[in-house]
């Protein structure tokens, strides 16, 4: 923005972790965050679009460098959850690739200067306020962490069926006495509700810092020479390192992913 020589700090940092939003209704209940909404849909798109393509056009034969990466990545996240997983992988081996994928691409946005897109989104889109890094927005992880969590209740019932997974609610961890039905819902409750709430704000809390922390190091590389100097080898080296929290938290949220789904066909 060219007023953003006069901001504080504070308001550069405030202006460049505003969404942009639209009122779909009344209350904030209904408000959509246009930037995270799109930018979350187009990564979606691109990323499991260019997959299709490398796959549709897979042969038999040797493969190509892109269909050999495509079958080096589906074969490490199902290795992964075959450790995790015993059952029929059909369909939670591309559950975990689909959540990898997409949180990495949507992590990786973090690496794009978040001058650089506001100056995109204002002059080509006319939006002054555009967050470029979806899992930065805990509407976001919490939006993947409660679909996950849906899934895994689902799959409790399909597996155990209402009685199952009522007894177990009320039976385990500490045993079916009728003394201890109580003591059991209230724990099996708890976990249950603390998934969500771990698997979204871990990756959120991750994201945002490195987002603030790479703000503040811009910040000091514009203060002058000196500041440029050692702000610009901070912001590099902190770059670098952020490559490994970008993998690893798609990683974790992947795992933790199949292990919930893992969770909801094992009896107790």
């Amino acid at each position: 923005m060219s007023e953003e020589g006069e901001l504080t700090p504070t308001e550069y940092i405030g202006h460049h972790l505003t969404n942009r939003t639209i009122s779909l209704g009344d209350g904030p209940f209904w408000t959509l965050h246009l930037d995270t909404f799109l930018t979350a849909a187009a990564l979606g798109v691109i990323g499991f679009g260019i997959l299709w393509w490398i796959v549709r056009g897979a042969t038999a034969g040797v493969p190509n460098r892109r269909q050999a990466f495509v079958e080096m990545l589906f074969e490490f996240v199902d290795d992964q959850v075959k450790g995790i997983f015993h059952g029929s992988r059909a369909f939670v081996s591309p559950l975990a690739l689909t959540v990898f994928v997409w949180v990495l691409l949507m992590n990786a946005m973090d690496f794009i200067p978040v001058d650089l897109a506001a100056g995109f989104t204002e002059h080509a889109l006319g939006q002054p306020n555009w967050k470029p890094v979806p899992t930065s927005d805990v509407n976001t992880t919490f939006a993947l962490a409660l679909s996950v969590w849906a899934l895994m209740l689902f799959y409790n019932v399909k597996v155990k069926g209402i009685g199952g997974w009522t007894h177990e609610l009320f039976c385990t961890p500490f045993g079916s006495n009728p003394l201890l039905w109580l003591f059991n819902f209230l724990f099996n409750i708890v976990e249950y509700i603390s998934k969500p709430l771990s698997h979204s704000l871990r990756l959120y809390g991750n994201i945002y810092a490195g987002e603030i922390i790479f703000m503040l190091l811009w910040m000091w590389a514009a203060t002058g020479i000196a500041g440029s100097v050692f702000g610009g080898v901070l912001a590099l080296g902190w770059a670098i390192f952020h490559i490994l929290i970008v993998v690893l938290q798609a990683y974790i949220f992947m795992m933790l992913t199949a292990v919930y789904m893992a969770m909801a066909h094992e009896s107790h």
